[in-house]
């Protein structure tokens, strides 16, 4: 596993899932009810303050920030463009 990702399994397990690791990569954290607005925005702040990017508006979307695999995609895009 690499680390972007155990990064971001952390973060997640630590601040929505309270030490429950069953989460898969692929497992929708707004269908599993992980997720919601505030959810959201804690873990845009997270994004940005740990990876140094920005997260735009347009952004703001499951195709980015909807499992495990769409954040370690969308964070290796954005630090890549940078």
């Amino acid at each position: 596993m690499q680390l972007l990702e155990q990064e971001i399994r952390r973060f997640i397990i630590d601040n929505f899932l309270y030490d429950n690791d069953t989460l898969g990569n692929n497992d929708s954290l707004i269908e599993l009810g992980l997720i919601d607005s505030t959810g959201a925005l804690e873990l845009v702040a997270f994004l940005e303050g740990k990876y140094r990017i920005t997260i735009d508006d347009n952004e703001l979307d499951p195709n980015n920030l909807d499992s495990i695999n769409k954040l370690v995609q969308f964070i290796n895009r954005k630090t890549q463009a940078s």
